[in-house]
């Protein structure tokens, strides 16, 4: 199982934490550290939707030019998220077929059997 997200967002804290302490074994990727493959954004986007994963709410969003913004699917999502990660919904968890973003105690417990 692989939680991504940046270390400094407060919900990737949360769930972290969260997993910490619940002793589970779960590999951290730090999309700014490690980066990000478009195959795992893609995968992402095929199973929750585009929509899902991509933060509309987020200063980056904001940031972005008015072209940008316009006409967004889901191959100019993947490839706006591809140049700045910080667009995609925090954290996103893999847990074999299972993808969560955001965290919620209640699907954390679900997918974990807890």
């Amino acid at each position: 199982m692989t939680l991504y997200g940046i270390k400094n967002c407060d919900t990737v804290r949360k769930a972290r934490k969260w997993i910490e302490n619940h002793q589970l074994a779960v590999n951290f990727h730090d999309f700014r550290d490690d980066g990000l493959r478009q195959e795992d954004l893609e995968f992402w986007c095929n199973t929750l939707g585009w929509e899902t994963v991509f933060n509309k709410r987020s200063t980056s969003f904001r940031a972005l030019s008015d072209a940008d913004k316009a006409d967004i699917d889901q191959a100019k999502a993947i490839k706006l998220m591809l140049a700045q990660p910080t667009l995609i919904k925090r954290p996103v968890l893999v847990a074999g077929e299972h993808v969560l973003v955001g965290f919620n105690e209640a699907d954390y417990k679900r997918v974990f059997s807890l």
